[in-house]
């Protein structure tokens, strides 16, 4: 999984990015001071990982990834090839969905590249240039749609007639300066949508980048996160509380140091956590787990995914030949206190073909090949 972390320059993005991934993203108080894309491997925090290396003492413990891209801040005039656009709509187009940040906080020390602190004019400045993109994108696929339609045959020309409907809403959505994802499609819409790749379709999570006070207190005080709430109702998208200055503070400390920090701040869980939720959730995405003496591991898939695919994650080999999958829920396991405990209660299923996987799945594929 890739997210895109976009924003305007000195909102504190690349500050967020430094926090999260460690990986020493240059941040400064001007503008473009990440001109190529900082790219961060994370680790997905999982605790039934631990709990489950306490049971089998594996010699190693790999957790799910999530890839996160640190891309160049964003001027007016970006889809015209403003400043570093052309890149940046590039480098978007690449990720499966996009950590937006805004910053909600005052401090006259950090310039702001519009001069003042407006999360409305700063969310409509990213999105037009992403919309320009998309209308200029949906007006080629009309026009190639458009030539397609003169096809003397009834059945193909209905078809195309179903795209053409689709472009020309969703062309009258970009021209009001609507995001594709605020509009509802059904399942053959949605297919169409797809295919078009546009920007304005990829999921999004608003950052709130507030102050430690407003972290507390969830920015019930703050005007500026009533104000980006409304416009992640209106989208269809996620949104969370996020402090970048006090998630860098988090980076330097180990567990037990983090946890007492967070605690004194009032908060349960760090940004990253609750950023990395909201991108399963957005994305539609569950984890799956294996045990065993040589490796526990999280392997990520999408939900809905039947078990022959999910073995594949493992390797080809395994969902070419797959026999049937045996399966414990992880709750179940830790209850029992042990695999085998698990199989005398009757706990641990053999599950075929069409089984669809589920979060937390303890799995081991038999396969043949």
């Amino acid at each position: 999984m890739k997210l895109g972390i976009v924003g305007l320059p000195n909102v504190g993005k690349s500050t967020l990015f430094n926090a999260i991934t460690k990986a020493g993203a240059e941040s400064a108080n001007y503008p473009f001071c990440t001109i190529d894309p900082n790219v961060g491997i994370v680790a997905v925090p999982d605790e039934r990982l631990n709990k489950l290396a306490e049971m089998y003492q594996p010699e190693k413990v790999t957790h799910a990834a999530i890839e996160f891209v640190d891309i160049a801040g964003l001027v007016k005039g970006a889809s015209r090839g403003e400043g570093l656009g052309n890149k940046f709509l590039a480098n978007i187009r690449e990720v499966d969905a996009i950590v937006h940040v805004v910053r909600c906080f005052e401090d006259p020390n950090i310039v702001h590249v519009e001069g003042s602190v407006n999360p409305k004019r700063d969310v409509e400045t990213i999105n037009l240039e992403l919309i320009l993109a998309d209308l200029e994108t949906i007006e080629k696929r009309i026009e190639k749609t458009s030539r397609s339609l003169k096809t003397p045959d009834p059945k193909i020309r209905a078809q195309f007639q179903a795209e053409m409907d689709v472009y020309e809403r969703i062309k009258t959505a970009l021209e009001n300066e609507q995001p594709v994802r605020a509009l509802d499609f059904d399942d053959e819409e949605r297919a169409i949508v797809r295919q078009a790749f546009l920007l304005t379709d990829k999921p999004v999570i608003y950052a709130a980048n507030v102050n430690e006070t407003d972290l507390a207190n969830e920015g019930k005080d703050n005007v500026y996160v009533r104000e980006l709430e409304e416009i992640v109702q209106k989208e269809h998208a996620e949104m969370i509380l996020i402090s970048a200055r006090i998630e860098e503070e988090i980076a330097q400390l180990d567990d037990a140091d983090r946890v007492e920090y967070l605690k004194e701040l009032g908060v349960t869980e760090s940004g990253l956590d609750r950023l990395i939720k909201k991108s399963y959730k957005l994305l539609g995405l569950i984890s799956f787990l294996t045990a065993g003496k040589e490796e526990v591991r999280a392997w990520t898939i999408k939900k809905g995914t039947k078990a022959p695919q999910a073995a594949g994650k493992i390797h080809s080999d395994i969902e070419r030949g797959f026999i049937r999958a045996e399966i414990v829920s992880y709750d179940d396991l830790m209850a029992c206190g042990s695999y085998n405990a698990a199989k005398e209660k009757g706990l641990v299923r053999l599950e075929g073909k069409e089984y669809v996987m589920q979060d937390g799945d303890v799995t081991l594929f038999r396969f043949n090949v």
